[in-house]
This record gives structure tokens, sequence and C-alpha cells, in this order.
């Protein structure tokens, strides 16, 4: 694997490898932002003397407000090119990240965490758009792998800094070694550095430049595009309902669950969401190279079912080294799931809407699975544990997933184009 990542890499001219690093670290930054409120929830909740189910109302409304920016910024991509729309998408998540750390009430994060939605979902489909107009074909499903794990780098990163910096107090001391959650919002605001990076070093897609080079339309106007692929939409729409219940499902409320059903400090929390976070990693890049040979669609059924064995140790586990192995195995095949749907979207999507048309699939798939955190944080409050419920929503993702994506067209090594 070490030999067969640096391959792929030593292959990329540098204005490819720059053009996949601003899509990769723009997800990263992006999911960092996100999961930062993830790890926070009971202390937020302990601030606003509200219920941890009251501020997981933040998490749906960052997903539910993820199509409008989807929507807006992939416009602007097909029409403006993948570049500028990027560094405009990561400056504006970064200021709503860093406007939270000075929520003066739960009401004012709640608005805050919808703009900063709006901004966390332009990006996915910028940057996918960028990255793979700019890679070449060859070895597709492996930087799909990796680019979609800069979601799990992003929680990587959030739960190193729970682990490391934070204490249960809610005044920033940003300088200092320890700070509470509003210290660790400001410190969320980092990623606006990333738009330098791009403007320096990362050219526009080669694929935009020749489709408006010689002349042609700036992009297919979205209605037509979406009437012209229905089914196709439709069926990304449903995939991606079924993915994000399955990963939020699993992440979101699981720091919650290791605290509240186990007693685990913030330390001992993070710590095991760093080890389940690079099982993440391992999974999506292990298959996402797997799909280049076996195709998109089995290597995502095969990770999903391969999840369901492995309930018994993630949801009922009792001691530190069960859950950890369970949340490890369970990330592996969740992200792993997750790691081939960067290029299966990108190759199942028409070229003069590519910004567009897999982005808001993506992000309409995720509204419709944006309750999942609420409806888990109330279910476990009236059954008084999180075990039961986490199991549930392992069952049904999985059984769910596999079905839809049985249904849907293998499109592995399709050509990138204008067209």
């Amino acid at each position: 694997m070490p030999t067969r990542f640096f391959s792929n890499f030593r292959m990329l001219t540098s204005q490819q490898r720059h053009a996949f690093n601003a899509a990769f670290l723009g997800w990263s930054l992006d999911a960092f932002d996100y999961f930062l409120l993830v790890f926070c929830v009971s202390a937020i909740a302990a601030d606003f003397h509200t219920r941890a189910s009251a501020v997981a109302e933040a998490l749906f409304l960052t997903l539910a407000f993820r199509p409008v920016g989807a929507f807006l910024f992939g416009v602007l991509a097909d029409k403006f090119g993948r570049r500028p729309v990027l560094m405009l998408n990561i400056a504006c998540y970064s200021v709503c990240e860093l406007s939270c750390a000075f929520a003066p009430s739960l009401h004012a994060l709640l608005i805050l965490r919808a703009l900063f939605g709006i901004a966390m979902g332009g990006e996915w489909g910028v940057g996918a758009a960028l990255a793979f107009e700019t890679l070449p074909k060859e070895g597709r499903g492996f930087f799909s792998g990796l680019l979609q794990e800069g979601y799990a780098v992003g929680y990587l990163m959030a739960a190193a800094a729970y682990a490391v910096f934070y204490k249960p107090f809610t005044h920033m001391t940003v300088m200092g070694h320890i700070v509470g959650w509003r210290g660790l919002f400001v410190v969320g605001a980092i990623p606006a550095l990333l738009v330098l990076y791009i403007g320096l070093k990362v050219e526009e897609s080669p694929v935009w430049r020749a489709g408006h080079s010689r002349g042609a339309k700036p992009a297919m106007s979205l209605a037509k595009g979406i009437r012209q692929y229905a089914l196709t939409f439709i069926f990304v729409v449903l995939l991606m309902t079924g993915f994000n219940g399955f990963s939020h499902g699993t992440q979101d409320l699981y720091p919650t669950f290791l605290e509240k059903d186990h007693g685990f400090s913030s330390a001992l929390t993070g710590g095991v969401a760093i080890i389940y976070t690079i099982g993440a990693l391992l999974g999506g890049v292990i298959f996402g190279s797997l799909s280049e040979r076996f195709g998109r669609k089995h290597a995502i059924i095969a990770a999903t079912l391969l999840a369901l064995p492995v309930i018994p140790l993630f949801a009922f586990g009792q001691s530190l080294y069960t859950l950890a192995a369970g949340a490890f195995l369970m990330q592996f095949m969740v992200q792993g799931a997750w790691g081939v749907v960067p290029a299966y979207l990108t190759e199942l999507s028409p070229g003069p809407v590519r910004a567009t048309f897999p982005g808001l699939a993506y992000q309409l798939g995720n509204l419709l699975a944006s309750r999942n955190a609420v409806l888990q944080a109330k279910a476990a409050e009236h059954y008084g544990s999180y075990s039961i419920v986490l199991a549930f929503t392992v069952v049904i993702g999985a059984i769910y997933l596999a079905v839809v994506t049985a249904f849907g067209k293998e499109a592995k090594g399709a050509e990138m184009t204008a067209e």
C-alpha cells in the first residue's frame, strides 16, 4: 500500500497535485469545522442550560442548509470556474465558523450554523469537480478514496483538538494551552489560510477551460441537466440519503455516547475518536482502490454489508478496548464505502453541470437525512441509552445502501469532458 500510494502521486504533474491538494484540504478543513460542534454538544448544552437534543438542532440545520450552498456555489463554479468559487467558498465557511465563537445564545448559534451549512454545502461539489477534471483517469478510485477521507482527516483534527485543548469552561484562551468550546471555534477559522494557497498555486480545471475557450455556453441549464438525467439524479439523491444517514448516524453522537453511557472524559473520548478516524482513513483509501479493480458498486456494497457484524463491538462493547476496536472497524467499513463516492458521483454527472449536479444531489440526500442526530438524541434520552439507537442505525443504513446501490449504473473509467 505505501508503494502504491507514492507511485500514484509520482505520476501526477505539479498542476494535478496542487488541484488535488486544494480539494483535499478544503474538504478536510470543512469537516474539521463541522465536527468541532459534534465534540462540543455536551459543553454547549451545559453553557446554555439546555438538553443535548436542543444543541443537536444545530447539526440538523447545518446539514439541512447544505443543499442551498451546493446549488449556489455549484452554479457559480459552472459559470465562472472551479478555482475562484472554491476560494470564495472556503472564505465563507471560515468566517461563519469564527462567528460561532461569539454566539450569545443558543438561538444565535443555530442561525450561524445554518449559514455555515450553506457555505459547507458548496465545497464538496466544487472541489471534486476541480480535482477529477484535472486528475488522470488512471488511479481515479485511489484518489477518490483519498479525497473523501479528507472528511475523516477533518474529524481526526477535531478529535485531536478536543482531546488536547478542551477543558470544561467557555471563555476563550486561544493563545494559551487550554481553550473552551468557544476557543475551539476560533481555531476553526484556520481554513481561511487555504485561500492563499489556492490563489498562488492552483490552476483552473483544464476541462472547464477547454469548454469555455471554444465558445461553448458557460453551463447547461441545471433544470435541463436534471431533466435529461432525471433517473440518475433521483438515484444519486436516494444513494446519498443512505450514505449521509449511515455516516452521520455512526459518527455525530458517538462522542456523546461515550461520555453519557460510559462516563469517558473528554481526553478519553477524543482518544477513541482518533483511533476510529484512523480506521476511516484506511477504509476509504483501501475500498477506493479496490473499486478500480472490482467496480464502484461492488466496493460500496461489500463495505456496507461488512459493517453489520461489527455492531456488537461498536454499540454494545463494555470496555475501552472493545469500544475502540468496534469503532475502528465500523468507521473502516462506513468510510470505506464513502471512499468510492467522489469518483462514482463525478463519473455519473454530465460535464456542463459537473460542479452542481453531484454536489446538489449529494446535499439533497443530506437534507433528507439531516434530522438523524436529533432523532437519535431524543430516542436515546427516551430509552436512557445510545447503544440500541446506534445499533438500529447501522442495520437500517447498511441494508438500505446495499439495496439502492445494486440498482445503480456502473460508471468506472468514464471520460471527463465538458460535453
